[in-house]
């Protein structure tokens, strides 16, 4: 692993999330993917303990990322870096609203985002020799009422799939954003501040 006082040219990304990529390279940190080789393990880090709030949750499962990912590095070849993780999700009445399973569960889930507003909760952590640091972004967002029309739409569209509540703000869903309060980056899956803060404090160069 990397040591406490040298710094490092990269970061290793241990998240498969397009988004993320993306939001890396607007800040300009270089970045090595380090994904798991089971993905079923890596799925079932992200079950949820019965009674859990959902800003405990997001934290939980972004640092047992973060420190399977470091057992992953520590019994490879791989040089030493920081390793960066992130976890998003949407919550409504209490609620953790995941990635939807079917088209079904997506329409159900925009459902209830309809015309009101939710909680995106986006955790950040990243691994190094002196531990797993880790920092949470909270943005409100308020939909716009929606149809059943345009929910199956969107849903038809295939963007739903694999994103937290059912939506990718980026993408057509930000048609029926009326208004947020937050980090959009953390809306998106990975907020800027709060990563560019931990990993300075790793001393990764960007």
């Amino acid at each position: 692993m990397q040591s406490t006082t040298a710094s490092s040219p990269f970061v290793y990304l241990a998240s498969q999330s397009p988004r993320r990529r993306e939001l890396l390279q607007q800040i300009g940190v270089r970045f090595e993917l380090l994904l798991p080789d089971d993905t079923a393990a890596a799925e079932a880090l992200e079950a949820e303990l019965p009674g859990e709030p959902a800003h405990a949750y997001v934290v939980r499962v972004c640092q047992a990322k973060a420190e399977a990912a470091v057992a992953r590095l520590s019994g490879s070849a791989l040089q030493g870096a920081p390793i960066l993780t992130a976890d998003t999700t949407v919550t409504v009445d209490d609620a953790i609203l995941g990635k939807p399973s079917d088209a079904a569960h997506a329409a159900d889930m925009l459902a209830r985002l309809a015309g009101r507003e939710h909680q995106v909760l986006t955790a950040v952590a990243v691994g190094a020799a002196n531990g797993v640091h880790s920092a949470l972004s909270v943005s409100r967002v308020r939909f716009a009422p929606m149809t059943p029309a345009q929910i199956d739409a969107y849903v038809a569209s295939g963007e739903p799939f694999g994103k937290a509540g059912a939506y990718g703000i980026q993408g057509r869903a930000a048609e029926f954003v009326a208004q947020i309060e937050g980090s959009y980056s953390g809306i998106m899956g990975l907020p800027l501040f709060e990563t560019a803060t931990l990993l300075r404090a790793a001393r990764v160069e960007f």
